[in-house]
């Protein structure tokens, strides 16, 4: 890549899986830059090597001043946070598009976009969440149309969501979560996204993530049973509880609502997609040097840090 002295900017570095890439980056000797509105606190969560601007995404002056002395951009901007989410549409599409803007305006070319593993807009209509997804089909379009070097990364759900149900020996999952999903650990994420934007032959391809089996959760509490030795015990409680709940509390917990919508996204996750996790793993696998993360990995990790 030309103008090699140059930064990679990563909207939304100091994120679950951005604050991996941005680590990856910068292990390979790229010049890195992030956004963040509280410098202390980004700098704790990325350290000293990387150039922090201090901003807000949703103003389109630090856009432009952040977009300095910039030859790529990663963005992984999310709202899925207590603290953010009435702010969704503002950060995950307005800033979004005006990041594309503002880039063309810089002559900026190289521009990579993480986004949900695989979005179907006829799924979203049937289950009534399509503002669960709209966003991200906005933006793929437009980027599809933009004149970029652009490649998509469909991410799957982090490997993180399978302990996040666990507490006291019992994984108690809304709905169930019976069908399988695919997952992934946020070291792959980082690793896949900072060689995939130090690439220029990856031009308008759209790539799905994902660690190399699909789990259901039920299949999740039994593997990590059996690594562990403590028996985890799968509870399924109604899906509908969370719906009546979160649909009282919009005015006051407006994020519950969102949760409700994934979980249910969760449980109605299409099996063919599951079915073609093995095969999009290969495709990584032949398109990346890395050694992927499994859950089997994650587990054995978190129990020698005692996590489990």
């Amino acid at each position: 890549m030309k103008n090699e002295k140059k930064q990679i900017i990563v909207f939304g570095g100091t994120g679950y899986y951005g604050r991996k890439v941005v680590e990856k980056l910068l292990n390979k000797g790229q010049l890195v830059k992030i956004v963040s509105r509280n410098l202390e606190s980004a700098r704790k969560i990325v350290g000293e090597k990387a150039e922090i601007f201090q901003g807000d995404v949703t103003n389109r002056e630090t856009i432009v001043e952040s977009l300095k002395n910039v030859k790529a951009i990663i963005i992984c901007l999310s709202a899925v946070k207590r603290n953010l989410i009435r702010k969704m549409h503002q950060i995950e599409r307005d800033a979004v598009l005006t990041i594309m803007e503002e880039a063309k305006k810089a002559n900026i070319s190289r521009l990579v976009y993480m986004s949900g593993y695989e979005i179907r807009e006829p799924l979203l209509h049937k289950l009534n969440i399509i503002e669960f997804g709209e966003i991200k089909l906005e933006i793929e379009s437009k980027i599809a149309q933009s004149g970029f070097n652009w490649t998509i990364l469909g991410d799957a759900p982090s490997q993180e969501i399978f302990f996040a149900f666990i507490k006291n020996g019992k994984m108690t999952v809304p709905g169930g979560g019976l069908n399988a999903i695919p997952s992934i650990s946020a070291e792959d994420v980082g690793e896949i996204t900072a060689q995939v934007v130090m690439r220029d032959d990856l031009n308008k391809r759209r790539i799905k993530l994902t660690g190399p089996e699909a789990f259901a959760f039920p299949q999740a509490a039994k593997r990590i049973g059996d690594i562990t030795g403590k028996k985890i015990k799968h509870m399924t409680i109604p899906l509908t509880i969370i719906n009546i709940v979160s649909f009282i509390l919009i005015p006051f917990v407006p994020y519950l609502r969102f949760l409700y919508k994934s979980l249910k996204m969760l449980n109605n996750f299409p099996k063919d997609l599951a079915d073609s996790v093995p095969e999009d793993h290969k495709l990584l696998l032949s398109l990346f040097d890395y050694i992927p993360v499994t859950l089997d990995m994650e587990i054995k990790k978190r129990m020698e840090e005692n996590k489990i």
